[in-house]
């Protein structure tokens, strides 16, 4: 499931995702989100928490953030990931090194650096 949580910065959307997130949420709420606010702004910032209640993503759902970064990927300014999952920290901050935008990871007990930075 994703929620949207509030930020200061309107460029800034901001999901958390508790328990499994599939592919229905990135079609029904993530995708059109997303879409919303690259109509109003050229280039948006992304901050998505997995937090303590996150328990994984269904197939379906890699495969939705799998298309929707190629489709958009020069539309960010910048990512801020909030996790403590280890393999999905490693994996972000080497994808991160390809990405044509700065992308930062954040420990759990971070997530006001990380609202900080990506608003800024």
């Amino acid at each position: 499931m994703i929620n949207f949580l509030t930020v200061k910065n309107d460029l800034v959307l901001a999901l958390e995702a508790e328990g499994k997130v599939t592919g229905d949420d990135y079609q029904s709420l993530v995708i059109p989100a997303i879409e919303t606010k690259l109509r109003q702004y050229k280039k948006i910032r992304l901050l998505y928490e997995l937090g303590h209640e996150f328990s994984g993503f269904d197939l379906k759902a890699i495969w939705e953030d799998f298309k929707l970064g190629l489709k958009h990927w020069t539309d960010f300014e910048k990512i801020a990931l909030v996790s403590d999952i280890e393999w999905i920290r490693r994996v972000t901050q080497l994808i991160g090194f390809i990405l044509p935008y700065p992308v930062e990871v954040f420990h759990n007990n971070q997530l006001s650096q990380a609202q900080e930075w990506v608003s800024c």
